[in-house]
């Protein structure tokens, strides 16, 4: 199944959602080292990177509700989809919980119970990436029904042969 969202012939999910879950795990790291007393300024960067995690797994989230909308129901895709979008939404809600929390506090310092959140957070997101990778890579879903290991760029239009090919 082709992605129905793409960028120079390049779907945009996956370009995307290296962003947030890089961004949201480097905030559990630095969080758990300024809880077990690393430099004070961690806390504030992890802060600052829940928050643009939480932009970017919003957007992430938006390229990826146009694949999920495209897969047909009653097939083991769709259900692969909607486990990985609902873990994907748990992630985002538990992050914006904590985000909530540090938002308007003395220290942007996290602390132990949302640093448990945290991980939480992130255990579910490795889940949910793994989730990711079987959509796309056991299961074709946003890839180009003519990938292989010869396939032509994406930015070059189907050649005649190909496009009676697919009649």
């Amino acid at each position: 199944m082709e992605s129905r969202l793409k960028v120079l012939g390049h779907p945009v999910h996956p370009m995307l959602v290296m962003f947030p879950v890089a961004l949201l795990a480097t905030a559990v790291l630095f969080d758990l080292v300024d809880t077990v007393g690393g430099p004070d300024f961690l806390g504030e960067v992890a802060y600052w990177n829940i928050t643009v995690g939480l932009i970017g797994g919003l957007l992430a989230a938006a390229a990826g509700s146009f694949d999920l909308l495209a897969i047909p129901t009653g097939t083991r895709a769709k259900r692969v989809g909607l486990l990985h979008a609902g873990a994907n939404v748990a992630v985002i809600l538990l992050f914006a919980a904590v985000w909530a929390v540090r938002l308007n506090a003395d220290s942007r310092a996290a602390g132990g119970a949302l640093v448990a959140i945290e991980v939480v957070a992130l255990a579910i997101l490795g889940i949910s990436a793994w989730l990711g990778g079987e959509l796309v890579d056991r299961l074709g879903v946003g890839v180009d029904r003519d990938a292989g290991l010869d396939a032509p760029s994406s930015l070059r239009p189907p050649s005649a042969a190909q496009r009676i090919g697919e009649v």
